[in-house]
């Protein structure tokens, strides 16, 4: 009991140290505007892009796969720099030298992201009704919210993977930025898995976010839970999938890093 109490304060604690430190040094200003402002242009954009392209009957397809895809900017950057500015900040050698449970210090680099992420959905479909013509008069809500929940999970494990990646990487910006992309293309959030080619659709469906955007729209229409509840566990399983091989990768960097004496390489 005891040592499962300690992994849980080592793990919130550290999930909240990790969050505010990306944070605490950034205006209010600054902060809100990458809350609501960001998805607001972002979603603009992406929605009339679409339209021009396939007609204003279709805002809904895109309103809701942006709306979505926002989770990727805190799964992808706020994770991936949590882990990554481990480094750069010389405190890898502190996390490394201490007594706590590697995997709860892992885990919790992602936690306060994953609510933070929530939010961000939450504001983009709030530009979406406000705006954007969204109509969620039919949605099941609550399988709504269950889907952003999943979503915003599997995304931070994609993060943690690339904050892995990032303790080696030279420019991890140019690796989340890549991704990200790579993301908007793939997730079928600005265009249907069923029209890409056989070979996009198998890259598709093994990314985050695939599954959390067409379930999204199905309950957005009125779908139920359990008509999507196997596209949530397999959203689910995929980021967890991403989550435990970046895991992997840190306890290998760990070990490569002390058995060349480099933790302080930065």
């Amino acid at each position: 009991m005891y040592k499962f109490s300690a992994a849980i304060r080592i793990f919130l604690s550290g999930a909240w140290l990790s969050y505010i430190a990306l944070f605490t040094w950034t205006q209010p200003a600054s902060y809100v505007a990458s809350k609501v402002l960001a998805p607001l242009t972002y979603m603009l954009f992406f929605t009339y892009l679409g339209m021009s392209a396939t007609g204003r009957d279709t805002a809904q397809f895109y309103v809701v796969g942006n709306a979505l895809q926002v989770a990727a900017i805190n799964g992808i950057f706020g994770v991936t720099m949590t882990v990554g500015r481990e480094r750069n900040e010389g405190t890898l050698i502190y996390l490394v030298g201490s007594p706590a449970n590697r995997l709860v210090t892992f885990l919790g680099r992602a936690f306060f992201n994953i609510l933070d992420g929530m939010l961000t959905v939450v504001l983009g479909f709030t530009w979406g009704v406000l705006l954007l013509g969204l109509d969620l008069s039919a949605a099941n809500l609550p399988g709504l919210a269950l889907t952003i929940l999943v979503t915003t999970v599997s995304t931070c494990g994609l993060g943690l993977l690339l904050g892995s990646i990032s303790l080696v990487a030279l420019n991890v910006m140019f690796v989340n930025n890549t991704v990200f992309f790579l993301l908007l293309v793939f997730s079928g959030a600005n265009l249907p898995p069923d029209r890409m080619p056989a070979w996009m659709q198998a890259i598709s469906s093994g990314l985050p976010l695939t599954r959390g955007i067409r379930s999204a729209r199905l309950l957005v229409s009125g779908g139920s839970l359990a008509e999507v509840w196997p596209l949530l566990v397999g959203e689910l399983a995929v980021g967890l999938g991403y989550a435990l091989v970046g895991f992997a990768l840190f306890s290998w960097f760990e070990a490569q890093a002390k058995r060349r004496g480099t933790l302080e390489a930065f």
